[in-house]
């Protein structure tokens, strides 16, 4: 499988988007418009490691409900996700086996680099 799950409001995003140059056979979901699946969460998980690593903390509604104050659990941060699309830490494309997360310089530059390396001809 090849996806980005992205928010097409998200002026971050679409920069990245458009500096990675992603070929036609990654799958664009808007999670806006297109709802992550459970099942999509759980591949994202297993590729991830934990549900933490998927979260975003920055999300306006993160701050709205007080989560900071709340010790979330890994099915407290699943449930999050599932419920709304702001708390997944985006961009996250997966490439097959390899899962890339958020868009810290280093993560967009390794995601740059791995995309390079594997264009396809």
């Amino acid at each position: 499988m090849k996806r980005i799950f992205y928010l097409s409001t998200c002026d971050t995003c679409k920069r990245l988007m458009k500096d990675w140059n992603l070929p036609e056979s990654v799958y664009q979901q808007d999670i806006k418009k297109e709802a992550i699946s459970s099942d999509q969460l759980e591949t994202m998980h297993k590729l991830a490691g934990s549900y933490e690593a998927l979260f975003s903390k920055r999300a306006r509604l993160y701050k709205e409900r007080n989560l900071a104050q709340t010790d979330l659990s890994e099915a407290d941060m699943k449930a999050l996700i599932l419920e709304h699309y702001s708390f997944l830490k985006r961009p996250v494309l997966i490439w097959e086996d390899q899962i890339f997360i958020g868009n810290s310089k280093k993560n967009a530059e390794a995601v740059k680099a791995f995309i390079e390396a594997n264009r396809e001809e």
